[in-house]
């Protein structure tokens, strides 16, 4: 008995020692818990998400944007001018048929030839594939008014004409329409709305549209009917 009551006694006196250390080592977990969870609030907080980021403002002249379209418009401008500019060289230093200089059509009538005496082939003319007539000969040779008129239009690009001018004239009382296509790019002398006389120099015969080559392709219409054009030159051109 007195045996057991020894055992006893010890382990009443090691449960009293171990339970206040084992509650405050409990304590101890339970206080880290909390500081950790709440170091994790705080740094919840302090987070900053993406949305509220501000980006910094971004201007137009910063950066190009400009798309493969526009590229190829760009650079086909560019060899446009740069064609233009090489065959005006030519043309200015006589290798236009030798009519380079001449910057006004020969005569003094009411009606002039589009081109200098001399400085083209006629090709083609009206029929019912086609419209006017096909004048070739050199790059660069000076076209001239046919009349004094008003020009309704004087564009780069005009359907299959290429840079094409047309000028609206009263020739003997008749309405007569001129059409002057396939010029150089960057040619044209005259603008749309502009008054010009006959034999005043409008452009340089060239290749643009659809054409296989260098030529002045030119139409006539009087009271708005398309007329034979050369026909008609010889008849009124003085």
């Amino acid at each position: 008995m007195r045996t057991v009551a020894i055992f006893a006694a010890v382990t009443a006196l090691v449960a009293t020692v171990a339970l206040p250390a084992f509650a405050g080592a409990k304590s101890d977990d339970k206080s880290q818990a909390t500081t950790l969870q709440q170091l994790a609030v705080d740094d919840a907080q302090s987070l900053v998400v993406a949305s509220e980021a501000t980006a910094a403002p971004m201007e137009r002249g910063d950066y190009a944007a400009t798309t493969p379209d526009e590229i190829a418009k760009k650079k086909a401008e560019e060899a446009a001018a740069k064609r233009a500019a090489e065959q005006a060289s030519v043309a200015s230093s006589g290798g236009g048929g030798g009519a380079g200089t001449q910057l006004v059509a020969p005569g003094s009538g009411e009606v002039r030839y589009p081109l200098p005496a001399g400085s083209y082939r006629l090709e083609r003319t009206l029929s019912a594939t086609h419209q006017g007539a096909d004048l070739s000969g050199p790059a660069g040779t000076p076209i001239f008014a046919a009349a004094s008129g008003v020009v309704r239009i004087s564009t780069e690009s005009h359907y299959s004409y290429g840079v094409t001018v047309i000028i609206d004239s009263v020739v003997g009382g008749q309405r007569v329409s001129t059409l002057y296509a396939h010029m150089i790019y960057g040619s044209r002398q005259v603008q749309a709305g502009q008054t010009v006389t006959a034999g005043q120099m409008i452009g340089q015969r060239g290749s643009t549209g659809r054409s296989t080559g260098p030529h002045l392709h030119f139409e006539v219409r009087v009271n708005n009917i398309l007329v034979e054009p050369m026909g008609w030159l010889r008849a009124n051109a003085g």
